[in-house]
């Protein structure tokens, strides 16, 4: 066999693995696309089933292996000149980085995805699934405009490659959309768009093309009906389909597993069954990410309200409320935090050309390094000006470097940087001072706000998500600060809060 044949040899098979993933049966999928992998000598072939093995393993919920297998999809299409294909891994890489928490990270990364797919020249297939799973990117993320314009997109592209109609039907986008509504208070919303779906469905039953419909989509709309009856719909689709039925469809995909077990739930809710619905919701571990974080809290109250208990019923709706807002002010640090990176950049920008170009950003974190610290702390004393500077030593990451090696400690590194530059004071500085060092400066302010800002950081990092970045390896802070005094040298302040940081480790080692 000649060498361009074994190559046609292997696309056949990544074709192969996309549709066994369109079949929700992905792990056979990666079985796959691992062998191409560990054969091929084609770099575009490579890359091609580097990617789909990233969406296999998004479609299968195996976190742990997430950032290893978005730096290798990288590392394998980093010189290929193929717009698609950077735009395709980039949607994929920012639906990654969702599921990890790292929101700031995810937007970037479906900011470059829609780049590149709008810059391929001559779209098709393989074009039309990559704004496809954009528009599930966006979904996931709340921007449900953003995520209706990108599967509309996928729709033209499909169309055109002659794909079916009902293949980006995309249920699961517009279910999102709708338990949006729901969670912000609008039912009634909430409810046209469940009948918007059902009814597509109805019209893809009489049209005898069901069976065409993906089993994670039969999932979605099973759901959008249990939904909807669970809600009391009593316009539901003419003839309703059986919501158990296509609930029980969805293969190995993780997604579809929660909406069997929540769409149980609703069943039980529209039947009049109280104690079963919340003995389900009592039992059951769903992910935030599938139908959001409010939607467990949604359907308890309910539950709740069915039961008789409106006491509980309201208090948890207002507890399903404040899940949806917090969503909401994520996604606006995100946005502050992006434009305070802006000015930051601007600032950089003037001093390397005051100071003929030379290195004041770390160039992992993005952060200020030690020399430009420096120059803004002797500016500030200079200035007479009143400040404390803090140190936050990184627990945990040497132990990450040895289990996972640097790439992961640098994606630690680079997390740490967001999460504390999200809890900061406007105006306050953080910069990069050593490996696992980071320094604060927090101008014009004394000891108690220090305090604050100490409390803020430990519980940011300890709220994150540490073990689907880096599995077994768990990830703490110490931090110390100090009061900077005019005429007093920086490594005095450093050194003592160095010192006070240093001596949280020996206060938690100690024992009781």
């Amino acid at each position: 066999m000649s060498w361009l044949d074994r190559v046609n040899d292997q696309a056949d098979v990544i074709r192969r693995a996309q549709e066994l993933q369109e079949s929700d049966r992905s792990a056979e999928a990666c079985l796959a696309l691992d062998l191409v992998i560990s054969t091929t000598r084609d770099p575009y072939t490579r890359a091609e089933a580097m990617l789909q093995r990233l969406s296999a393993l998004i479609n299968l919920g195996r976190t742990a292996a997430y950032t290893s297998a978005v730096e290798q999809a990288f590392a394998a299409a980093r010189d290929l000149a193929e717009p698609y294909l950077h735009g395709h891994l980039h949607a994929l890489a920012g639906l990654a980085a969702h599921h990890q928490g790292a929101l700031d990270r995810c937007v970037t990364h479906l900011v470059r995805a829609e780049r590149a797919l709008g810059s391929v020249e001559n779209p098709g297939r393989a074009t039309a699934w990559a704004w496809h799973d954009l528009a599930m990117a966006y979904s996931y993320l709340s921007f449900h405009g953003y995520a209706l314009r990108a599967i509309e997109r996928a729709r033209q592209l499909g169309a055109a490659a002659s794909i079916p109609q009902e293949t980006f039907a995309a249920p699961g986008i517009r279910l999102r959309n709708a338990v949006a509504l729901d969670h912000n208070g609008d039912s009634d919303g909430c409810l046209r768009v469940l009948r918007d779906i059902g009814g597509d469905f109805e019209r893809f039953q009489r049209g005898g093309r069901a069976t065409r419909l993906r089993p994670s989509g039969l999932v979605a709309y099973g759901y959008a009906i249990a939904r909807g009856a669970a809600l009391g719909d009593a316009a539901g689709p003419v003839g309703r389909p059986d919501a158990a039925e296509l609930l029980s469809h969805g293969g190995d995909s993780a997604r579809a597993r929660d909406m069997r077990l929540l769409g149980a739930a609703c069943l039980a809710i529209a039947a009049g069954r109280p104690v079963e619905a919340m003995s389900q919701l009592d039992g059951m571990t769903v992910s935030t990410e599938t139908l959001g974080a409010a939607e467990h809290a949604r359907l308890r109250s309910m539950t709740y309200a069915l039961a008789g208990d409106h006491s509980a019923a309201h208090r948890t709706d207002r507890y399903a409320f404040r899940l949806a807002a917090q969503r909401n002010d994520r996604l606006r640090d995100v946005y502050v935090d992006g434009i305070a990176a802006r000015i930051d950049q601007e600032e950089v920008r003037r001093d390397t050309a005051r100071y003929g170009g030379e290195a004041l950003i770390d160039p992992l974190t993005g952060l200020p390094n030690r020399r430009r610290l420096e120059r803004y702390v002797a500016a500030l004393i200079d200035r007479g000006e009143r400040a404390v500077i803090g140190v936050c030593d990184v627990d945990g990451f040497r132990a990450v470097n040895a289990a996972h090696g640097h790439h992961s400690g640098d994606l630690v590194l680079q997390r740490i940087a967001g999460v504390i530059n999200r809890v900061m004071r406007r105006g306050d500085l953080v910069a990069r001072y050593g490996d696992d060092d980071f320094v604060l400066l927090l101008p014009g302010a004394g000891m108690s706000q220090a305090t604050e800002v100490t409390r803020r950081i430990i519980h940011a990092i300890l709220a994150e998500d540490w073990e689907s970045l880096v599995p077994g390896t768990p990830i703490d802070v110490r931090v110390g600060f100090a009061e900077v005094r005019p005429g007093a040298p920086l490594q005095q302040a450093l050194g003592l809060a160095f010192e006070l940081a240093e001596r949280q480790r020996s206060d938690r080692t100690r024992p009781a």
